[in-house]
C-alpha cells in the first residue's frame, strides 16, 4: 500500500511547480476599476497632463451641428464598454452615452478645459435631475412649470425667462469649489479654482441657454460659418439623423447615466497637445497594463491645426502607442487630410464643421513614420 504514494508526491509537486511557472509567464494584468478613487483620478490626471496649452479660443462650447450623425454607424463600427477619447467640451457627451466605456479620457491642449469637466463633474453630482443641472449650470431659479419628464426643448425655453443672479453664483460656485477640494480632496492647482471661476462665469453664468460658440471668452469669432451662431438650447435640441436625440440632457435616462460616470470618477480631464510627448504616450503604456482597448477616439477638427503646423505625423506616432484593434475609430469632423468615412450630415449643411466621419485608427497607427 506504501509503494505509490512517492509517486503521488512526485506528481504533486511537478504540479505546483507547473503552475508557479504559469504565474510567472502569464502574470494576471490588471483591469479598468468599475469607480476610481479620488485619489486615483487625480493622480492619473496629474500623470498624463502637460503644461498648459494655448488655442485660438475658449471653446467653451461644441460649435458642430452634426456630430451626432455619425453615432448609429459608430455603435456598429466601433465595439462598446472599451476606452473613449475625446477632444473639447460637452460633445463628447453622447459618444460616451452610445459606447458606454469603461472609462472616458478627455484631452486637450488648454487647462481650460479641464476646468470646464471638473465644472461639469462637479455639478453633475450635486444635482438631482436635468432641471436642477441646469438651474445650476446657468445660476439661475429652477423655472415654473417644468419637470425632470419635460422635453429639453420646453426646459430650455423655461429657462429662457428666468434670469442669473449674482448671489446665486457666488453660492453655486462655493459648492462646486467645495466638491472638488473637500469632498474629493483634488490637489487643484493654485489658479484651478481661478480658471473654474472663469470659465462658469463667463460662459454659463453669462450666456446661459443663449451661450454660443462665438460669444464665449477670448478669440472668438463671428461671422456665423457652421454651428457658430448655435446656442447651448440648439445643440442640446440636435438628434443624430434619425429623430433620436442622443444628447446627455435629450431625457433623464441620458443624464444619469453620465452622472454615474462622473460620481464613479470615470470622465477623466488631461491636459494634453495631440503632438505632444506625453499626454497620448502616457495613456496609452497605463491603458496597455490595464489589458484595455480604444474603441473610439474623437478628434473633432484638431487634424487640420496639426496639419498645418506640420506635426500630424507626430500625432499619428502618438496614436500608434495606443492599444487598437481593427475596430478602433476615429471620430472627426470635417474631411482634412484623409477625406471622409462614413458621413454625417448636420442639418446645417453638408461639410466643414456640419460633417462629421468614421475612419480606422489601426491604418492610421501604422502609417506612423518610425
Amino acid at each position: 500500500m506504501r509503494g505509490p504514494r512517492p509517486v503521488v508526491r512526485r506528481l504533486t509537486s511537478a504540479a505546483v511547480l507547473a503552475c508557479a511557472a504559469l504565474l510567472v509567464l502569464a502574470p494576471v494584468r490588471a483591469e479598468i476599476p468599475a469607480r476610481l478613487s479620488d485619489k486615483d483620478f487625480w493622480a492619473l490626471s496629474e500623470r498624463f497632463s502637460e503644461p498648459n496649452g494655448e488655442f485660438q479660443s475658449d471653446n467653451f462650447l461644441s460649435n458642430e451641428r452634426g456630430y451626432q450623425a455619425v453615432i448609429p454607424e459608430l455603435i456598429k463600427t466601433a465595439k462598446a464598454g472599451r476606452i473613449y477619447l475625446g477632444v473639447g467640451p460637452e460633445q463628447n457627451y453622447p459618444y460616451i452615452l452610445a459606447l458606454k466605456p469603461q472609462l472616458a479620457i478627455i484631452f486637450d491642449v488648454r487647462r481650460g478645459n479641464l476646468h470646464e469637466q471638473l465644472l461639469y463633474k462637479a455639478i453633475f453630482e450635486m444635482s438631482s435631475d436635468r432641471v436642477d443641472f441646469l438651474s445650476r449650470l446657468f445660476c439661475r431659479p429652477k423655472p415654473e412649470g417644468v419637470t425632470p419628464a419635460s422635453s429639453i426643448a420646453a426646459i430650455m425655453a423655461a429657462f429662457q425667462n428666468v434670469s442669473p443672479t449674482e448671489e446665486i453664483y457666488t453660492k453655486n460656485f462655493k459648492d462646486v469649489a467645495d466638491q472638488l477640494t473637500v469632498k474629493h480632496g483634488f490637489a487643484l492647482h493654485a489658479d484651478d479654482l481661478n480658471g473654474i471661476d472663469y470659465v462658469y462665469k463667463t460662459a454659463f453664468y453669462n450666456g446661459g441657454p443663449n451661450l454660443t460658440y462665438n460669444m464665449a471668452g477670448r478669440g472668438s469669432r463671428g461671422g456665423g460659418r457652421g454651428g457658430f451662431g448655435s446656442t447651448y438650447a440648439d445643440i442640446q435640441a440636435l438628434d443624430d439623423g434619425t429623430g433620436l436625440n442622443r444628447g446627455f440632457l435629450a431625457n433623464e435616462e441620458n443624464w444619469k447615466a453620465m452622472k454615474d460616470m462622473e460620481e464613479r470618477n470615470l470622465i477623466l480631464p488631461v491636459v494634453g497637445d495631440f503632438a505632444g510627448s506625453k499626454a497620448i504616450r502616457g495613456v496609452g503604456a497605463w491603458l496597455k497594463e490595464q489589458g484595455a482597448v480604444v474603441s473610439a477616439f474623437y478628434l473633432s477638427n484638431v487634424e487640420q491645426y496639426l496639419n498645418r503646423n506640420g506635426v500630424e505625423d507626430v500625432f499619428l506616432c502618438n496614436v500608434a502607442q495606443l492599444p487598437l484593434d481593427d475596430t478602433s475609430t476615429f471620430i472627426f469632423t470635417g474631411a482634412g487630410r484623409f477625406g471622409g468615412g462614413f458621413g454625417g450630415g448636420g442639418r446645417g449643411g453638408g461639410g466643414g464643421l456640419n460633417t462629421t466621419f468614421l475612419r480606422p485608427m489601426l491604418a492610421d497607427a501604422k502609417s506612423c513614420a518610425k
